[in-house]
């Protein structure tokens, strides 16, 4: 993919911007000349510029404010908006042992910190009339895995309805909003799972790779996606080549989900 995507000097807000996807996004846009602000909850070892990264907990509503403000304040508006940050935490056992407080912070992290800060930021990009909101989604919307992460998966379902809705409101008045939705991406947390899934199967590495995309229903292309294949896709779809994309939905899975 060429890098002329004409996004320099553009405005990006990254959420989940240090760690797998969000940092493979967040270096994407930055390597073709927007300026992004990055947040998550912990400062990274390796920031390079303080003022382009913020500490906050979207899960909470103060979390949502605390980013917003940094929007307004260091970069004085946004133009585009990646909405990365999500995952579950939940305890295996099915839909027993999640209590109304699990459901509660897979709704908060997946569904509501996209909610809360759109509201926010949403106004000031409609007075310009220009915009790109991204939602990242997950195949587990249609796939949900019920052993741990139905909660999680019924909170990316609704983000998927939510930013559908958006979009139809939006896009007359010039806000562009698509949602990208991975499957299995093979990040650093994801090959921690696979060596820890190796050790207590009594089985290598690739070994417990193979049995988790078994899991999944198998993956066509025989391997998961990569986050910078992820960040590639956000990077095109908020770029003006783009501009005739608003209100979808694209599957970057391997070939995962077994029907269209």
């Amino acid at each position: 993919m060429s890098d002329n995507l004409e996004l320099e000097g553009l405005r990006a807000l990254v959420t989940g911007g240090t760690k797998g996807i969000g940092e493979a996004v967040t270096a994407r846009l930055r390597e073709v000349g927007a300026t992004v602000l990055a947040t998550a909850r912990k400062r990274p070892g390796d920031l390079a510029d303080a003022a382009l990264f913020v500490a906050a907990d979207l899960a909470t509503v103060e979390g949502c404010a605390a980013v917003a403000d940094a929007v307004r304040e260091r970069l004085g508006g946004v133009d585009i908006i990646a909405h990365v940050v999500g995952g579950s935490s939940a305890p295996a056992g099915g839909f027993a042992v999640l209590d109304d407080g699990e459901w509660q912070r897979a709704l908060d992290l997946n569904l509501f910190a996209a909610v809360r800060l759109d509201r926010a930021l949403l106004p000031a990009m409609l007075d310009r009339g220009s915009g790109v909101i991204i939602h990242v989604t997950s195949i587990q919307r249609q796939l949900p895995l019920p052993e741990a992460t139905i909660a999680y998966a019924a909170a990316k379902a609704a983000l998927s309805n939510y930013s559908k809705g958006l979009s139809k409101e939006v896009s007359p008045k010039g806000i562009r909003v698509v949602r990208v939705s991975p499957g299995w991406v093979e990040t650093d947390a994801a090959a921690g799972l696979i060596e820890e899934m190796a050790k207590k199967m009594g089985t290598d590495f690739e070994g417990a790779r193979k049995a988790l995309m078994d899991s999944l229903g198998g993956i066509p292309i025989g391997r998961p996606a990569r986050p910078r294949e992820v960040a590639d896709l956000v990077a095109f779809l908020a770029s003006p080549r783009a501009a005739s994309i608003t209100g979808t939905e694209y599957v970057i899975d391997g070939g995962t989900v077994p029907t269209v």
